[in-house]
């Protein structure tokens, strides 16, 4: 059969923590058919305009043999701010006699769009690699101009430095907690409580505001254990990813660190991952998501519902004991729980019978 291009989402449900570009990403999903529940983490601050000209002033006496060019955002506003202060022409003269590397595509093409030319760029478009290459030759005394994404990267600045060359920072913008803390707080409980589906990510800083909220909470362990298990998580790229696997949560990473590539890759793995079929004695069933549909007739179930019922349907026809059951779900229940709990799922299920108990055995569903 073939797949479609656009992925349905309808019934899942999807987190977004980003604040810039975030209106793309909201489309993106809810075109196709998904929930968002958004909550940027961070902003992006337009930095310290006075320090930022310091900055450039400090590049220009130096005359760098190198310059690391590290976002497309972060070259622009500094091209832009030395033009408000009469140091576009100079800087542009320096930068041209400057071996520039780029991080990646958006920031050569900040590089080129003012006619300079770049000498490639790090093999996994991150500052780590940046650096690596830039390693791969002697660079004492050298100096080494390092245009930051947003934040201070000490340790690849560091790695600079130990290896004998001159580092001048440069911070055109800088990331900032967002504001609305209660939003961000409402995320985390949501995945905490597996309410949403899926958690996206754009850069290192907004992973680590998200968790600052969850700590400042006492909900780090819980938030982990979801992220672990039943919510998916996806980041644009290894960076961003970084401190999630130094926590144990192994996110979804496209092979382009791209907005389009990142919200294809979720959209296919919610899809190819999350979605169960079965064929059964009360006709062809469906769950995605939240959305559970009987030959076409659909309902929406609660979070704990669904978790009850894809244990059910993966046990492909077998029966389950309270015990087994109980101990499947993400909170485990007693025997007596369970029995609420199927109830439940019953009277939300398009076809009460989906769920049939088996005498003093426990539940299935009969698939065929």
């Amino acid at each position: 059969m073939t797949r479609p291009s656009t992925p349905s989402l309808a019934g899942f449900r999807v987190g977004l923590t980003n604040d810039r570009r975030s209106q793309e990403y909201i489309d993106a999903f809810e075109r196709r058919g998904a929930e968002v529940l958004h909550a940027p983490t961070i902003r992006t601050g337009t930095g310290d305009d006075p320090a930022v000209v310091a900055e450039t002033r400090a590049v220009l006496a130096a005359r760098p043999d190198i310059l690391l060019a590290s976002t497309g955002y972060g070259m622009r506003r500094w091209l832009e701010l030395s033009d408000e202060e009469g140091l576009l022409e100079p800087l542009l003269s320096t930068l041209a006699a400057t071996r520039i590397l780029v991080r990646g595509p958006k920031a050569r093409g900040a590089v080129r769009a003012v006619g300079l030319e770049d000498q490639g760029m790090g093999e996994h478009e991150t500052m780590t690699s940046l650096v690596d290459r830039v390693l791969q030759h002697d660079v004492r005394d050298a100096v080494v101009v390092v245009q930051h994404a947003g934040y201070l990267d000490e340790e690849a600045t560091g790695r600079l430095r130990r290896a004998g060359a001159t580092v001048l920072a440069v911070s055109p913008y800088r990331w900032r907690h967002h504001e609305d803390v209660a939003a961000v707080l409402r995320l985390v409980e949501a995945v905490c409580a597996r309410t949403v589906d899926a958690l996206t990510f754009t850069s290192a800083p907004a992973v680590e505001a998200f968790f600052a909220v969850a700590a400042r909470h006492g909900l780090v362990e819980t938030l982990l254990e979801a992220l672990r298990g039943d919510v998916v998580t996806a980041c644009v790229g290894p960076v961003t990813a970084a401190p999630l696997q130094e926590a144990g949560v192994d996110p979804l990473v496209p092979e382009r660190y791209r907005t389009g590539a990142l919200i294809k890759l979720l959209c296919e793995h919610l899809v190819e991952a999350r979605v169960v079929h079965a064929r059964t004695a009360e006709g062809a069933v469906e769950l995605r998501g939240r959305h559970v549909s009987v030959d076409g007739t659909g309902a929406t179930l609660t979070p704990n519902q669904v978790a009850l019922f894809r244990v059910l349907l993966e046990a492909q026809g077998r029966t389950l004991s309270q015990v087994e059951l109980g101990q499947a779900l993400p909170s485990p229940l007693d025997a007596h729980a369970v029995e609420m709990a199927v109830s439940r799922v019953r009277r939300a299920l398009p076809a009460p019978g989906l769920i049939r108990t088996v005498v003093k055995r426990g539940y299935r569903v009969p698939v065929l």
